[in-house]
């Protein structure tokens, strides 16, 4: 297959996942926020990046457009982080402000009617301060203390939208963090949602272990 990745920031890229699709036999190619999205005939199937942009940012006007073309295509559509956002806003889901930010390592557990194949309980790293409601006839991921909705599953898997960054190497997570130092100084107090950044990169196996977790994922998503 032949997947297109859509990038909103020079140093949110692909990371794990560009090596999953090299070692699937897979090819890909990037285009950047500031370049016309591809179309739909050039690809097989799309994966929407992160972003610090806000859901209704002019510059994704064409983006949007583009998901919403997808979602009707009937190719595989993955969004993260931000690219699950504007997933979610397509399909009608309402996008809020989180009640506070969820950064670092955080338990997941799957929900009952959840369509993922996971495990019940596992750790991913999370970067996220926005949240988006499920919806109409997607099933949940599942959720954590603070997200109760981290990702769904739409059209019987073809679409996935995720809020946890499975993606993420010691190396990508380094330069998320490193995109504002400041965001989230108040990692320094003991809120069990906010862990500094030395905390969050203290085990590389971490993001080693997480990646066994994206390999099923990806399977499930293409396979439907």
């Amino acid at each position: 297959m032949h997947i297109y990745f859509l990038q909103h920031h020079a140093s949110l890229g692909p990371a794990r996942l560009k090596d999953w699709l090299d070692g699937m036999g897979h090819s890909h190619n990037v285009c950047h926020l500031d370049e016309a999205p591809p179309r739909l005939a050039d690809c097989d199937a799309l994966i929407l990046l992160d972003g610090p942009q806000a859901e209704d940012a002019p510059e994704l006007a064409r983006e949007r457009k583009l998901v919403e073309r997808a979602l009707k295509s009937g190719k595989p559509l993955l969004g993260l982080g931000l690219g699950a956002r504007l997933i979610a806003q397509a399909l009608g889901a309402t996008v809020s402000r989180g009640t506070c930010p969820e950064v670092g390592w955080h338990e997941l557990r799957l929900a009952p009617e959840s369509p993922f194949d996971l495990p019940e309980r596992f750790e991913a790293f999370l970067w996220q301060s926005r949240i988006f409601g499920l919806p109409e006839e997607a099933l949940p991921l599942g959720g954590t203390t603070a997200g109760p909705v981290q990702g769904f599953a739409w059209d019987a898997g073809r679409v996935i939208a995720l809020q946890c960054h499975l993606e993420s190497t010691a190396e990508s997570a380094a330069a998320m963090l490193a995109l504002n130092p400041t965001a989230f100084a108040a990692a320094a107090s003991p809120s069990p949602h906010l862990q500094a950044p030395a905390e969050i990169l203290a085990e590389p196996k971490r993001f080693d272990r997480q990646a066994a977790l994206l390999d099923r994922l990806l399977v499930q998503w293409l396979r439907a």
